[in-house]
């Protein structure tokens, strides 16, 4: 395993090579440019072609939790380097799908998706570890780059899509990918054991709000905390991606736009989705996480039940920008909401498992809000079936808490002190 007793290294520049692995894997988020090349050029249809997207996701699902207990062994540097190389080739090896649709599900959903779950959870966790006394800011940083990936890989894969092909587009963005990814990841390395920031002590109010412990995998998933932990996560992805998924369509059925001004959204909400990872994350410090989750329900579950109200193209923006950055603040909130509750030490492995949540609500929230759009014909019992689920989840965030540590004596019957980590109140 990968040690660094004794060496103490500059955890901005960790940072910052985390937000540059970031860049480089949330360029998935662009996959839509691919869209209408591979359509035309191949004759595949919209279904066949989005259905590449949705097998990266739900494999970066996956993949994150063994990318966490691979961490765990073998420190994140060797974890992030794999990472680097399976999505660097996987892209590159979807430059040989031509009229192969299956070769694209594997080269680009599967083996460039299994580089992206591998590399997502390396700077998510090895940042918590460095930056104790800032945890929201620090996963909302490793995050950030992720949401806003698609700002940079957008405009750039479309000028070499018109400028060469789209496949020869893959060929040249996957060998990027890979010397980005492995170049930041061979900078990953967790701090030394018991590494705090000098001069920083935990205040009464975070010491009141994070776990007694750091607790193993085993311990953490028999803990309820860590399912309503994992709901919290499932029902915010659930409902950002189901307006992600039908952003441009519904904006033209609501509002009567063009099909060229909805498109713009995609820009607009990946702004939102960027942004909101960072400032939901970096608010979460000052006021904590439970109560980010609850405004950000509780504010999601209004602006959908408004959607069904307008006819705006402004206002239809505008609501769902706030929307993308609740979805993206849950990205930002969670890994430090996980922390607290269970520790950084195993945060890998512990929030790696969480991220299955991210992988099922991408596949449910698009089928849910497609399926009742097609059924009903319209989009409005969609959004205020989505925000009733948002309303009634907001239960979770009051009732959470971090759990108790289970002493010997506890499971004898004799009441333990508060000293030997009694619930934080």
């Amino acid at each position: 395993m990968e040690t660094n007793q004794g060496r103490v290294s500059n955890r901005w520049a960790i940072a910052a090579a985390g937000i540059v692995m970031q860049l480089s894997l949330g360029a998935v988020y662009a996959w839509s440019v691919f869209r209408i090349p591979l359509t035309k050029t191949f004759g595949w249809s919209i279904s066949q072609v989005t259905l590449t997207f949705t097998i990266t996701i739900f494999t970066l699902g996956v993949t994150a939790f063994f990318g966490g207990l691979w961490m765990a062994k073998r420190g994140p540097r060797r974890v992030a380097m794999v990472a680097g190389v399976l999505y660097g080739v996987g892209v590159m090896l979807a430059s040989l799908s031509a009229n192969r649709l299956e070769v694209l599900y594997i080269t680009y959903g599967v083996i460039a998706g299994t580089g992206t779950g591998l590399g997502y959870i390396v700077p998510v966790a090895t940042l918590l570890k460095w930056f104790p006394d800032k945890r929201g800011l620090a996963t909302g940083m490793a995050v950030t780059g992720f949401g806003g990936g698609a700002l940079i890989t957008a405009p750039v894969a479309t000028i070499l899509i018109q400028s060469t092909d789209v496949l020869r587009t893959f060929l040249i963005l996957g060998f990027v990918y890979l010397i980005a990814v492995v170049a930041a990841g061979s900078v990953m390395r967790n701090p030394p054991d018991g590494w705090k920031p000098s001069g920083w002590e935990p205040t009464k109010a975070q010491t009141a709000q994070r776990a007694p412990k750091d607790f193993e995998l085993k311990e953490a998933v028999k803990a309820w905390q860590w399912y309503g932990l994992w709901a919290l996560l499932f029902l915010n992805v659930t409902a950002g991606i189901a307006v992600l998924s039908q952003a441009a369509p519904m904006a033209q059925e609501i509002t009567g736009v063009t099909a060229l001004v909805a498109a713009g959204l995609v820009g607009i909400f990946a702004i939102a989705n960027g942004l909101g990872r960072l400032v939901w994350a970096w608010l979460s410090d000052l006021v904590g996480r439970k109560w980010v989750f609850l405004i950000m329900y509780l504010l999601q579950a209004v602006l959908f039940f408004s959607l069904t109200l307008t006819n705006s193209f402004v206002v239809f923006t505008a609501l769902g920008f706030v929307i993308l950055l609740c979805y993206g603040g849950g990205f930002g909130t969670m890994p430090a909401f996980t922390a607290d509750y269970f520790g950084s030490k195993r945060v890998g492995p512990i929030y790696g498992l969480m991220l299955t949540a991210w992988g099922a609500a991408s596949v449910l929230g698009p089928l849910l809000i497609a399926y009742i759009r097609e059924t009903t014909g319209t989009y409005t019992n969609a959004l205020y079936i989505i925000g009733g689920i948002l309303l009634a989840g907001a239960v979770i965030p009051v009732i959470v808490r971090p759990p108790k540590l289970v002493t010997k004596t506890a499971a004898a019957g004799v009441e333990p002190s508060s000293a030997a980590g009694g619930m934080a109140r």
